[in-house]
């Protein structure tokens, strides 16, 4: 350890009179706070814990720029270097991962999670993960039960921390998580949830989009999370798309560009990396790449003008790091190989054309997309060859880890390539400020997760984007003098994570807050003759309907239940919950909304409308085609009613 000795000396000098940079509004974000406990480690023949923060803490006076100055010169490569190179190969390999792990507690998970993690991991906890695998980044899953709460995730952090800065040469760890909003969150109430990607699209607001990125980081941060896998920068022009649809921000390039590039920097206003997700685009698949392995047939000329558009937004605002398609794209590459697996397409064109010298990751490396043509060991070491920095939740971290390090001992990968990742990713962590722990405070979380201001701005954004699409003969909005008696029936899709649903549920209690005699009656995403039977008695009570549709296709028994409750001849309203194209299959319905999705703040948004608390102003993102004949589009992009 003497060589590294000296190295901790180098980078402890800048130490005396550090003053911490400026992240704006401190009353949604704090990084204040008492140094970690158990900072003390007993001498062991190599440096202390306390000498790594030391050390590292010098290095982000040096490194860190602050977050209102993004675009400002680049960390000093020549520190990270020395950093590198007093890393072991192993170290070196383990640093490229980001991988799951089951529990609440970096140290003291559930017993179940404990097994859970033997049978996967090979390993009891998060603290034994990272200690046999160096890994340098963490995910948290809503599945994994790493998202309880905003204090125990902000524990789970710091423990995390802990455990990886005390280890020889401890780094701190890029923790993430898909916090998208709308249909895909990890991290729900009490942290504040927003509509989602299509529909802040609805409503078309760069500021409403900032403002999203500004608040969701801040209270990501806030509980030590500092990387998160959002935007979706996919252009949607696909309805049939079954992984993407309303996580997209619309089928306008040029507009999903503007709106991607607008979160992007309210993310770095809260010092949270942002990811442009899935590179080179994943908007015009009729497969799930979880699934299957789905092909984009654009010609080069097409992504040059649609795909590639928000990619291009994304790198010019300073974009964190860009994540991968599990997707054949022959146009790009002929060559069958999966976009993460592709040198021409990550290193021709996202680092060649396109200029991008940021953090490159997989998508999720279990996705069948990228194990259709190649084993779980292969494919680590052909995404490092393709251009990748960070490789996400393999199946095995084992094989994966192995075979990485196999490569380089073997010749078919040079260590100088995985220091090209590394300093990637050591630049990212400096620049987030993430050698100055702690990374978490309680009082952090107590004035910045799920305050009112914060659930306000999203009530305010999210009364935005719900779009009225027909409106014939005033059908709306129902007026609770007339029409006090309001059956709400439909589907009951599963709530995103950390909401409350389900939706008709918190739509009737909505109604009835602003006035209506409200009362909620499931029938599911695929109604039973005899569900249907019992809407269509309960309909006959009622002064009005609102039926919730989801994701309605010609053969779905929705339609059946739509048609029924029409013939009741009771005022109905129609709101498609997810896709917008629902509209198109029950063309009679005189009343028709879309919400893009099905949280709580998408509905009870929707629920104000319908009222007529608020008028209506989301225009669609997306054009909708004819059912009977698809060529011809119904609504066209733009399109949406007010009162």
């Amino acid at each position: 350890m003497r060589r590294w000795r000296p190295l901790f000396r180098l980078l402890c000098s800048p130490l005396t009179e550090r003053n911490f940079p400026d992240i704006g509004d401190l009353s949604e974000v704090s990084f204040s706070g008492s140094p970690l406990e158990g900072a003390h480690v007993p001498d062991t023949g190599r440096p202390s814990r306390r000498a790594v923060l030391a050390a590292t803490a010098g290095l982000t006076a040096a490194l860190t720029v602050p977050a209102t100055a993004h675009a400002a010169a680049p960390p000093d490569p020549r520190r990270l270097r020395a950093l590198i190179s007093g890393m072991t190969l192993e170290e070196k390999v383990g640093q490229l991962f980001v991988m799951r792990v089951y529990g609440h507690s970096a140290t003291a998970p559930d017993q179940a999670d404990i097994d859970a993690n033997l049978k996967e991991l090979g390993v009891r906890t998060a603290a034994e993960l990272i200690a046999k695998y160096r890994v340098g980044g963490i995910i948290y899953f809503t599945w994994a039960h790493n998202t309880r709460d905003p204090h125990q995730i902000a524990d789970l952090s710091e423990g995390i921390q802990k455990a990886s800065l005390d280890q020889p040469r401890g780094l701190p760890v890029l923790i993430s998580t898909d916090q998208e909003h709308g249909a895909v969150c990890r991290v729900g109430k009490p942290a504040t949830l927003f509509p989602g990607a299509m529909a802040v699209g609805a409503a078309g607001s760069r500021s409403d989009a900032h403002t999203l990125g500004r608040i969701s980081g801040a209270e990501l941060r806030a509980m030590g999370i500092n990387q998160d896998y959002s935007p979706d920068a996919d252009v949607n022009v696909n309805p049939a798309n079954p992984i993407i649809g309303v996580r997209s921000f619309g089928a306008d390039p040029d507009a999903v560009g503007a709106l991607v590039a607008a979160e992007v920097r309210g993310y770095q206003a809260s010092r949270v990396a942002a990811t442009a997700k899935h590179f080179p685009g994943h908007g015009d698949t009729a497969v799930d790449s979880h699934t299957g392995f789905p092909v984009i047939t654009h010609s080069r000329d097409l992504w040059e003008k649609l795909d590639a558009v928000p990619f291009r937004a994304a790198i010019a605002a300073g974009i964190d790091s860009i994540m991968t398609a599990h997707i054949q794209f022959p146009a790009l590459d002929d060559s069958g190989d999966p976009a993460t697996l592709s040198r021409p397409v990550l290193t021709g064109i996202l680092r060649g054309e396109l200029g991008y010298d940021g953090v490159v990751i997989t998508d999720s490396l279990g996705m069948q997309g990228v194990r259709t043509k190649y084993g779980d060991d292969r494919v680590p070491v052909l995404a490092l060859k393709a251009g990748v920095d960070q490789l996400l939740n393999p199946p095995s971290i084992d094989v994966a880890w192995h075979a990485v390090l196999k490569a380089v001992q073997d010749g078919e990968l040079t260590e100088s390539r995985l220091d090209e990742s590394i300093l990637r990713i050591l630049r990212l962590k400096a620049r987030l400020g993430l050698f100055d722990p702690p990374h978490t405070s309680r009082a952090g979380i107590e004035r910045t997760v799920g305050t009112k201001a914060h659930l306000a701005a999203a009530d305010r954004i999210a009364e935005r984007t719900t779009t009225l699409l027909v409106n014939e003969d005033h059908t709306l909005p129902f007026d609770p003098r007339t029409e006090r008696r309001i059956l709400v029936v439909g589907a009951d899709p599963d709530s995103p994570s950390g909401t409350t649903g389900p939706p008709t549920g918190v739509l009737a209690a909505a109604l009835t807050e602003l006035g209506f005699t409200a009362t909620a009656l499931s029938t599911g995403t695929t109604p039973s003759a005899a569900a249907i039977a019992e809407a269509v008695t309960a309909a006959q009570d009622a002064d009005a309907v609102v039926v919730a549709t989801y994701n309605v296709t010609a053969g779905n028994a929705q339609r059946t239940l739509v048609s029924q409750l029409r013939a009741t001849g009771r005022p109905l309203a129609a709101l498609a919950l997810r896709n917008p194209y629902d509209v198109a299959q029950y063309p009679s319905v005189k009343g028709c909304l879309a919400s893009y999705g099905w949280t709580d703040v998408e509905v009870r948004a929707a629920a104000r409308v319908i009222a007529g608390r608020v008028a209506p102003r989301g225009r669609l993102p997306v054009p909708v085609q004819r059912a009977d004949d698809p060529a011809q589009v119904l609504y066209p992009i733009g399109h949406g009613l007010t009162y």
